[in-house]
């Protein structure tokens, strides 16, 4: 295994297995980490403000998701880019695909910083969000978005350090900030008693150091990837580049999320208490689908600079171990989760109707999980081969077209709560089987593709 500064790793030789291990597992501790922003910010408020600041700051997700999930997206054709030109050691396109990623993120941190504080009520709205909860959701997403910048930055500075290898310098940076945090959220909400808007300021400060942290290393990192502020612009090509691998994911992600206020709004009709539920669980899944997460994203780099050295043989052994891999560990942790659900569900809340909700949501779902791993391992292959509008087409149809159409059906029977809990499993079957079938075509094309060059 060649690696370049820093612990940039050459994915294209040596072992697999190997590789994927050594990529994940420190971007699995990463993304725990900082999972533990909105967790940390979850315990505090259920345990010392109350079941509707919890409902608050958990139902909030789908409308955060749907502004981030657009930039992460966009972001990462920046990183399949970035990936390709590193496993071809075309540096000089290298060095301009990083630094158009870096102008693109600065300007859409200022568009989506506007945009959030703009649909924060219109949202919430929509959502149906009960009167005890509304004040407090509101004041939550208005700080949130405030903080944009911060986020973006981070996201788009670990993107570079992953798409060449290095996954281990976004982790150091995620533990700081999580920590940073975590010890915010104590003195805001516990010490000074400013309940929501504490744990949304701790949540601003933490991610802005953040992204400090991570362009100070890119600026003194003398590697091609490496930032010089004197070449910051937006390169005509590599915007184009970027955009037409990156767009489809980001408007798949902001869509996908948006449809989330509509799963979010059915799960509020049923009341603060089920929200509250519905909030702890999720807070445990965002946990569960970690190894789901940073196994696909590991693959995506491999596959992307496979692709880029021309080794399918590579490309189709890689995908087949992230899946074994993703649902081995996967279904272990969610074993483990079914088991102590109410254990791990007191984190949250003590409130016995708060803990009925969420162990009912942990035990329906959990069985599920295995359908996920099959959905990110192919999606994040095919964004690795470039095939980024395609996945989006398949997204788009899984988790929003075909699930607005399931819980538009749910409504002739009343939309019961076992129907609207499995709003998410049926979409990650669509979009597994689908993906799946797209996968080995988009191969069989590389490998015509190939074919045809050597003759």
């Amino acid at each position: 295994m060649r690696l370049g500064r820093r612990g940039a790793a050459d994915m294209t030789e040596g072992p697999i297995w190997q590789h994927l291990i050594q990529f994940a597992v420190p971007m699995m501790i990463g993304m725990i980490f900082q999972q533990l922003y909105n967790t940390v910010d979850t315990i505090i408020v259920g345990q010392f403000v109350g079941k509707a600041a919890l409902a608050a700051v958990g139902s909030t997700g789908p409308i955060i998701n749907t502004l981030v999930g657009f930039a992460v997206g966009l972001a990462s054709g920046g990183t399949v880019v970035i990936s390709q030109s590193y496993g071809a050691h075309d540096y000089p396109a290298l060095g301009k695909a990083v630094h158009t990623a870096v102008a693109l993120t600065l300007i859409l941190s200022v568009v989506l910083t506007v945009l959030g504080a703009a649909i924060v009520t219109p949202l919430l709205n929509m959502m149906g969000t009960p009167e005890d909860v509304f004040a407090e959701a509101h004041t939550y997403l208005t700080i949130y978005f405030s903080g944009m910048l911060g986020l973006l930055v981070y996201n788009m500075g670990s993107g570079i350090l992953r798409a060449v290898g290095d996954s281990t310098r976004p982790l150091y940076f995620l533990i700081f900030s999580a920590v940073v945090n975590t010890v915010l959220d104590l003195l805001f909400v516990v010490a000074f008693d400013m309940g929501v808007a504490g744990v949304a300021w701790a949540t601003l400060i933490a991610q802005a150091l953040s992204g400090v942290l991570v362009l100070w290393v890119l600026t003194r990192d003398h590697a091609p990837y490496g930032i010089r502020w004197r070449e910051l612009r937006l390169d005509k090509n590599m915007f184009k580049r970027i955009c037409a691998l990156g767009l489809p994911s980001g408007i798949q992600q902001a869509l996908t999320s948006f449809s989330n206020v509509f799963v979010q709004a059915s799960v509020n009709a049923f009341g603060s208490a089920c929200m509250a539920g519905w909030s702890a669980y999720n807070k445990l899944d965002v946990f569960l689908t970690v190894p789901i997460q940073s196994i696909s994203l590991a693959s995506t780099t491999m596959v992307g600079q496979n692709v880029g050295a021309k080794k399918l043989d590579r490309v189709k052994s890689g995908v087949r171990t992230a899946q074994v891999m993703g649902i081995s560990v996967t279904m272990l942790l969610a074993v483990v989760m079914v088991v102590f659900a109410p254990q791990l569900l007191r984190m949250f809340s003590t409130e016995s109707d708060v803990l009925e909700y969420g162990v009912y949501f942990v035990r329906f779902i959990s069985p599920f999980y295995a359908l996920m791993c099959f959905t990110n391992s192919y999606a994040g292959a095919l964004r690795g081969m470039g095939w980024s509008q395609s996945t989006m087409y398949i997204c788009l149809f899984s988790f929003v077209v075909f699930r607005q159409i399931y819980l538009q059906a749910g409504r002739l029977f009343g939309s019961p709560l076992p129907w609207v809990t499995l709003a998410y499993p049926v979409g990650w079957l669509m979009a597994a089987v689908l993906l799946g079938i797209w996968f080995h075509r988009a191969l069989r094309r590389f490998e015509k593709q190939m074919q045809e060059a050597n003759a």
